[in-house]
């Protein structure tokens, strides 16, 4: 079975400005289940989510289609790396107390990916799923971002990007839905962390392969002025949206 894969072509970018997610997010998350015992954190990229999740499961499972991807994630003791799907969980029934993917449902075969949850999870298991959009810096800068993002790179985005910019409220979940706090994602970056991060995104890749161009250096050249010393750290904001579910 084939999947969708954006990222591996630049795996090592990903793994270093992909950002990390909130501890209080994976506090939470470990409230959702009675055992701590096994997590599975799907398409896991550059592990981000599955490390965290580490701190309160005792064995995180963390898959992905690529193995790029895999061989530059982050390494942790309780985090044992797979190269499989979302879609294919490698897992025994029942045996999983919390399933998730952060910023990876919106690439997922839904209609093999929740049976296939709805097997492995224990019965009283948890999934949960977030994605992020757009980053906020400051209004200025917002306001180029997003026209990068809609007028340059705009017709290269998957068609499944749409998912992320509905906050993953018409994704499809057929799931027991549970209402869940809302959560942001805080980091310092510089301006070329931030760029670093811009050029991961799937559309620009499809965009320099199909034009044979960069976009990177005009959007960094138009942003710098707005920025002040390019090596002065300024706070990046993500609102994270969180879905979570219940099988039974």
């Amino acid at each position: 079975m084939s999947f969708k894969d954006h990222f591996s072509g630049h795996a090592n970018a990903y793994a270093k400005y992909r950002p990390d997610y909130p501890p209080e997010l994976f506090e939470y998350l470990a409230t959702l289940t009675n055992s701590r015992e096994v997590a599975l954190d799907c398409a896991t990229g550059s592990g981000q989510a599955a490390v965290g999740l580490a701190e309160h499961f005792s064995l995180v499972v963390a898959s992905d289609g690529s193995v790029s991807q895999l061989q530059n994630a982050e390494q942790h003791s309780k985090v044992a790396y797979v190269a499989n799907l979302a879609e294919q969980p490698a897992l025994r029934d029942g045996t999983v107390d919390l399933v998730v993917a952060a910023q990876a449902a919106h690439w997922f075969d839904h209609a093999r990916f929740y049976p296939e949850v709805k097997r492995v999870l224990k019965q009283d298991g948890a999934l949960a799923l977030w994605t992020y959009g757009l980053a906020f810096v400051e209004p200025t800068i917002d306001a180029i971002v997003r026209h990068f993002y809609s007028d340059v790179v705009g017709g290269y985005w998957p068609p499944e990007r749409r998912w992320v910019e509905t906050a993953y409220r018409d994704l499809p979940f057929p799931m027991q839905e549970v209402s869940a706090p809302d959560f942001e994602l805080h980091l310092q970056w510089d301006l070329d962390s931030l760029i670093g991060y811009i050029g991961t995104w799937s559309a620009v890749q499809r965009f320099k392969r199909a034009t044979g161009q960069d976009p990177l250096p005009a959007l960094r050249a138009e942003i710098a002025p707005c920025w002040g010393s390019p090596v002065e750290a300024r706070a990046v904001t993500w609102p994270l949206y969180l879905r979570v579910g219940r099988a039974h």
